[in-house]
């Protein structure tokens, strides 16, 4: 008898090679009807921001073309994935359905409501993880909690064995008949995604293919000098795979094993200190994930309980974030930093550090504001990333930078961007003042502004806030914290 279809849900695994529920499906035999679903209450938990829109668009579409290329399709269907799937099990006669794990708490619940449903209905369910090198759970302290240092969590998780990288066989074994499918423009994600992503092409190319070139690009180019050039912030010296991880386009056991592969011929693994320093940054998506699985209330509130009697700055009208948001704080390397987000969808990682203090600790404004804005705004947004990149930030999170490490925006400028192309590049009315000001135009000689056509308060704003005063009372509300806390 004819094997009965298995059905592969694709979800944040938007790549065929090294897809651990489309080898399982394989293995399985019989045909295989590649689905996505576009639910993002079900899935996200939070609606999807217009860059992220706009990636996962271009993302879906190479996708279909790569399964067409090997023989298959893609179905699409927008919906709740509790409605959708029973009804594609009875339309195709499919007898399992396999998927890859997700681990944000929307996504875990429910995995748990359509494994249990499809199994009431005798439908074999098979979930696997093909998004982490070691799964959140599989990790654990001697006591047999989850870690909340990265230090000592990564000592550990870096030693755990990583299965090499699964081969995808091509053509895909197709069904008879296709079942009905969405065209991905009925999903609109450009059309929400608005003018603002239009222009993302000019700086991203979604997809698996791009992925994996990029990735080979990297290895071959720049890993080697990682660890010096990875902090500049005028620099390409970071990897930019980030929205390609994020959106599964790449596993993070093909990065281990082409790391790996580059080191083969010295018999040394990692190969060179850029190299080791890069998969310590793959370590911090790891931990990132280990955090958000095992303390899922982060997504929302402080991992330190007593930062939820933080006294934030009040900011009527919302003034304050709006500034801070478009670029206008008057702190160039701050500036440079959110105008680069607005145009490109990304940020430079120095610069999401520099920003996100200058929000928390300088305006004193909620972590879960900028969280929110980089949700919105970035092409990579991970929910599990940015919840540990702004409570470390705001010094509320595992592993937190201390609250009273307040950093200084010129200081920070002048070191990471230090002959200012990076500022002049995104603050271009900045780009004619000297480089010994470039950072601190209102600390310049008058007749140094006028020759740069730099009026201040007029083409460029003054600084919003004074940075001595702004970290004396942030410790001030950190001090009057303290106690509480203890109280409590």
């Amino acid at each position: 008898m004819p094997i009965s279809p298995t059905i592969v849900w694709f979800r944040q695994d938007l790549r065929l090679q090294d897809n651990m529920a489309l080898h399982a499906a394989l293995a399985r035999g019989g045909p295989v009807v590649p689905l996505y679903i576009l639910d993002e209450a079900g899935e996200w938990g939070w609606p999807l921001g217009p860059a992220a829109r706009w990636w996962l668009h271009g993302s879906l579409g190479a996708l279909e073309a790569s399964l067409r290329a090997s023989g298959s399709r893609l179905i699409l269907a927008c919906g709740e994935a509790e409605q959708v799937l029973p009804a594609l099990v009875r339309e195709t006669g499919a007898a399992a359905v396999y998927w890859n794990r997700r681990y944000e708490l929307a996504a875990v619940a429910q995995d748990g409501w359509v494994e249990a449903d499809l199994g009431d209905r005798g439908i074999e369910v098979r979930t696997f993880n093909s998004a982490l090198l070691n799964e959140p759970h599989g990790v654990a302290n001697r006591q047999g909690r989850p870690f909340q240092v990265f230090s000592a969590y990564w000592r550990l998780a870096r030693t755990l064995p990583v299965a090499s990288p699964l081969k995808i066989a091509m053509p895909l074994p197709a069904p008879e008949t296709w079942p009905r499918s969405s065209e991905l423009d009925e999903f609109e994600l450009l059309a929400a995604a608005g003018p603002s992503a239009r222009h993302l092409g000019e700086f991203w190319h979604p997809g698996e293919e791009n992925a994996r070139r990029r990735l080979r690009e990297f290895i071959s180019q720049g890993m080697a000098d990682y660890a010096e050039q990875r902090d500049l912030l005028a620099c390409a010296g970071t990897s930019r795979l980030s929205p390609h991880l994020h959106f599964g386009e790449l596993g993070p056991r093909q990065i281990w094993a082409a790391v790996k592969a580059a080191g083969r011929a010295s018999g040394v693994f990692p190969p060179n200190r850029g190299a080791a320093v890069f998969l310590d940054e793959l370590g911090w998506r790891e931990f990132a994930y280990h955090l958000l699985f095992n303390f899922p209330h982060t997504q929302e509130l402080p991992l330190r309980d007593e930062f939820a009697a933080f006294t934030w700055a009040p900011d009527p009208g919302g003034k304050r974030l709006r500034a801070w948001q478009e670029g206008q704080t008057g702190y160039p390397v701050v500036d440079a930093g959110m105008r680069e987000l607005a145009a490109t969808g990304w940020m430079h990682n120095r610069a999401r550090m520099i920003v996100a203090s200058f929000l928390v600790k300088h305006l004193r404004l909620p972590w879960r504001a900028g969280a929110a804005w980089f949700w919105r705004t970035l092409v990579d947004a991970d929910l599990a990333n940015n919840t540990l990149g702004w409570q470390w930030s705001a010094g509320c999170g595992a592993d937190a930078a201390p609250y009273f490490r307040i950093f200084s925006p010129v200081l920070q400028g002048r070191k990471f961007d230090p002959a200012g192309d990076y500022v002049r590049r995104w603050v271009p009315e900045l780009a004619r003042v000297p480089t010994e000001h470039v950072h601190a135009p209102w600390e310049a000689p008058a007749h140094v502004l006028a020759a740069a056509g730099v009026q201040l308060g007029e083409t460029y704003p003054r600084p919003m806030v004074d940075h001595a005063m702004a970290r004396a009372e942030a410790l001030a509300a950190f001090r009057q914290m303290r106690p509480r806390a203890t109280a409590g």
